[in-house]
């Protein structure tokens, strides 16, 4: 017999769906009031406080997120699951920490199952913690030998430790499976497999596995690609729309909160923005934030009011001063708050390559900010991306082909050639490989465009990155030694980027390198 919902139970839907559709519409404010109300409706409703929790952590307010948690876990029936699915919540908005510490706790449980374990496995290889990883994913093979993601971990743990023959030959006993529930980790596992093999320097063997990867993945990208493609476009117009002239009227409008330092690591992903923000985070005059999305829910909020089809510039030169000062308020509160301390005596950096494109509204919300841009030879940059596995979005959707990745290139770095010599302050552009090659004087190069003298520490932000979260792809490369390997790495593939190079050129002879 179907259970019918008692009035109470009805009226904590319909609450929880308006508040489902406050979040939609960015009221934030009344989401919470709704969600508190349904946990008053259904107090001992952990789903609830699952879902109040997960609000709380993506606004960066962590401590409330965590008493949300911790009520469910004890109102939790099934308390292995509850805190799986607490320490996915924790990985959604980039507290890894908080993720390893509940998947950490759910593994404790007689009930853990092999995939929840080998979660925890993947949390804690990506902390850099790799022998709690092995013993993670060894209990998980343990409950289950064919689990298809605790042998991709043990692959890539095999990989870090260079012991590549192993790690193939793990990634090929599953890959070749057809079952789908492991069709998202046979994916990555053919990522993977690229990444050993182009480790083993055999080149082709590693494209085959990526394209491999990636027409797995392109039936399904069609909706995100579509959407880049008009985000491209809308930067073109904004590139060719923008004047030196406005681009002062917006930063003479709304002067900045006294005392605040900001500046902005931006650049195209792969870089080396995450090598230069370390380099940066180690100088006791300097706090950075890496891969948030902030500014990206300040933008948001700007143009909540505004038709879709509005463009950037439509939306900007239309802010109210107070509308600006608000965004500027909330986008200040968030950053601190998600860095962990106060901010107010230190220059703080928004380390995000993905923001190059959002500089005309960073210098809207905050015309005090420093602009630093990453530079590196593009044929590596779009190399190194189109390697990576990333979730599907409208941005990561371009890295599916060459030519895609290409284009998102020329785009977004098009963008940055526009407004650059449009800029009311110069910015400072800094080359990865120069990086490499110097990193005592491009670090004070940088420092000095900052405002600051030299800090010996700087030279040692590799025993900092080995103690801190670092939330970018490049987890695992941080705190090595830095090298020369990645340099010119294009020309293993050569052959395949041929078709492109001509497209790249332009880029390649701006930005101060070889075109052969």
């Amino acid at each position: 017999m179907n259970h019918r919902p008692n009035r109470k139970e009805s009226e904590t839907a319909l609450v929880r769906r308006e508040a489902a559709e406050a979040w939609r519409r960015r009221d934030f404010a009344r989401f919470f009031n709704q969600m508190r109300k349904a946990v008053r409706l259904a107090p001992r409703d952990a789903g609830i406080l699952l879902d109040l929790g997960a609000g709380h952590g993506m606004r960066t307010e962590f401590a409330e997120a965590e008493q949300c948690f911790e009520r469910a876990v004890t109102l939790a029936t099934n308390k292995t699951e509850t805190l799986a699915m607490i320490g996915l919540h924790c990985r959604n908005f980039l507290r890894y920490d908080l993720a390893e510490h509940y998947l950490e706790r759910a593994g404790r449980e007689s009930s853990a199952s092999p995939d929840m374990l080998a979660k925890l496995a993947e949390m804690n290889e990506r902390l850099r913690r790799n022998a709690e990883a092995e013993t993670a994913v060894s209990r998980a093979l343990a409950k289950d030998p064919e689990c298809q993601l605790a042998l991709l971990v043990r692959a890539r743990l095999l990989r870090s430790a260079r012991q590549l023959e192993d790690a193939e030959q793990i990634l090929r006993s599953f890959l070749s499976r057809t079952d789908p529930d492991g069709w998202s980790t046979r994916i990555r596992g053919w990522y993977e497999l690229g990444a050993v093999l182009d480790r083993q320097e055999r080149y082709d063997e590693a494209m085959t596995a990526l394209l491999t990867a990636k027409k797995m993945i392109l039936p399904h990208a069609a909706p995100a690609m579509t959407t880049q493609q008009a985000v491209q476009q809308r930067l073109r117009e904004a590139g060719a729309g923008l004047s030196r002239d406005l681009l002062e009227k917006w930063t003479s409008a709304d002067a900045a909160p006294s005392g605040r330092r900001l500046a902005l690591i931006a650049g195209h992903p792969r870089s080396g923005t995450t090598l230069l923000e370390q380099l940066l985070d180690a100088h006791h005059g300097i706090v950075s934030a890496e891969e948030t999305a902030i500014f990206f829910e300040t933008y948001l909020d700007l143009r909540r009011h505004h038709p879709a089809e509005a463009g950037m510039i439509e939306i900007l030169d239309s802010q109210t001063p107070s509308s600006v000062a608000h965004a500027r308020t909330e986008y200040l509160r968030l950053m601190d708050r998600f860095v962990g301390v106060s901010a107010a005596d230190r220059l703080l950096i928004d380390k995000n390559p993905s923001l190059t494109a959002l500089i005309p509204a960073i210098l809207r919300v905050l015309p005090q900010t420093q602009i630093i841009v990453a530079l590196r030879d593009p044929r590596d940059v779009c190399l190194s991306c189109f390697m990576q596995p990333l979730p599907i979005n409208p941005a990561s959707s371009s890295y599916l082909t060459l030519e895609g990745t290409v284009q998102e290139y020329c785009s977004l770095m098009g963008f940055w050639q526009a407004i650059k010599p449009l800029l009311p302050s110069p910015a400072l552009e800094v080359r990865y490989e120069d990086v490499v090659d110097n990193v005592q004087g491009e670090a004070e190069r940088t420092l000095r465009f900052l405002g600051f003298d030299w800090d010996p520490a700087v030279l040692k932000f590799a025993e900092k990155a080995r103690k801190k979260l670092v939330r970018s792809p490049t987890y695992a490369e941080v705190a090595r030694p830095i090298s020369r390997g990645a340099i010119g790495r294009w020309r293993h593939y050569r052959k395949h980027l041929e078709p492109y190079l001509a497209m790249l050129a332009p880029f390649v002879e701006a930005f101060g390198y070889d075109l052969d």
